[in-house]
């Protein structure tokens, strides 16, 4: 087992230099950003705390190998060169995944029989063995082709990291832990200022602020199929969730409002705050927009406001960013981040967003608008 591991954090795209940042802040310096995905040199301990630390990340997969495969022969040589007996137990459940773009490679199901049959004779060669029963832990491989590059990896993740764990219903359009996480890190939110979200839905954006504010790894609260690897010792899961209990700073008080006109989705989000543990760190309330009056000065707006995807109806959506405009004319000292496919927003808001970035909703391409405020003074 190798102490030093390439490892890669998946993202959605425009979310890359958040999750370095990350990855930095957990202290891995050998940082790689790249389309949709970060890379990183760790040990075994840095799959736990990737996983258990990582708010704008998909997945945390081990990197086997990269080679150049434009025939199947090349795809199933390059495969067995690789060195999974290091990771895989002749008992080990090992499903083979795959994709491909761009590659002479296209048939992804012939590309995942293929590497199937090659990590089997690699094993075959390890344990000396024709049948692998495959009742033990699971470990689901990858095979990634793109560009007549295949990129092999081994998910320590399982579900996707937006998978907190404390959300068991959800809303017709509910944004992803992940993505609230990011609109929050690229904020100018910090504890010491209110944060309030006129259209919160299930209640993401401000359960996700109160994970931060109180420094909760947000995957305290969910399992992964790497703790039953035999080459993640549990001693390493212990170390990592321990830092992480010790980690937490419950005693910061924070001022985090989340409203929306949709009682059954403010009762979801009740109860995901609930399962959180967070019911007494912010208020959820029913209230229309139009009748929303944020409270304090310096304040981070923070708001994910209805599509046509969501509503059908242009005219509703037109209705509730006209709100938002005149909700947000009177409040001159707060910042706001608004996240939306319009490309009316600025008009809605009467002015011009101080910055635009383009992120993805799932597949719905949009801008985060930016209005920067000024800092709170300095005390």
């Amino acid at each position: 087992m190798p102490q030093s591991i390439e490892l890669i954090a998946t993202c959605p795209m425009g979310l890359e230099a958040i999750v370095a940042r990350e990855v930095r802040d957990l202290g891995y310096t050998e940082v790689t950003v790249e389309n949709g995905r970060v890379r990183f040199m760790g040990d075994e301990l840095a799959i736990c705390r990737a996983n258990l630390w990582l708010r704008t990340a998909d997945r945390i997969l081990v990197l086997m190998g990269q080679f150049k495969a434009l025939t199947f022969d090349e795809l199933f040589e390059g495969t067995k060169a690789l060195a999974w007996p290091d990771w895989i137990p002749n008992d080990a459940e090992f499903p083979v995944q795959g994709r491909s773009h761009k590659s002479q490679l296209s048939s992804v199901p012939a590309c995942q029989g293929i590497v199937k049959k090659a990590v089997v004779e690699k094993l075959k060669l390890q344990y000396g063995t024709e049948w692998f029963p495959e009742n033990g832990a699971r470990y689901v491989i990858e095979v990634a082709l793109l560009n007549d590059i295949a990129t092999l990896t081994i998910d320590t993740t399982g579900p996707s990291l937006h998978k907190r764990g404390y959300r068991k219903l959800v809303t017709e359009a509910p944004l992803k832990e992940t993505m609230a996480a990011a609109m929050i890190l690229l904020s100018r939110w910090s504890v010491d200022r209110p944060l309030y979200d006129p259209f919160c839905g299930s209640g993401t954006i401000p359960i996700e602020a109160a994970m931060i504010g109180w420094n909760i790894a947000p995957g305290l609260r969910r399992s992964f199929p790497s703790e039953a690897w035999g080459n993640v010792p549990r001693k390493l899961w212990d170390k990592a969730r321990d830092e992480a209990f010790d980690a937490v700073r419950d005693n910061v008080p924070l001022h985090i409002i989340g409203s929306d006109i949709d009682p059954s989705a403010i009762a979801v989000a009740e109860a995901a705050a609930k399962s959180a543990g967070l019911t007494k760190q912010f208020q959820l309330r029913v209230e229309p927009v139009a009748k929303a009056r944020p409270r304090g000065d310096y304040g981070c707006l923070i708001t994910n406001p209805p599509y046509g995807e969501r509503l059908g109806e242009a005219k509703d959506v037109e209705v509730a960013l006209r709100e938002l405009g005149a909700l947000t004319a009177p409040m001159p000292s707060w910042s706001m981040f608004i996240l939306s496919p319009s490309t009316q927003l600025e008009h809605y808001m009467n002015r011009r967003a101080d910055k635009k970035r383009k992120l993805f909703n799932g597949r719905i391409e949009c801008n985060l608008y930016q209005y920067l405020g000024p800092f709170p003074p300095r005390r």
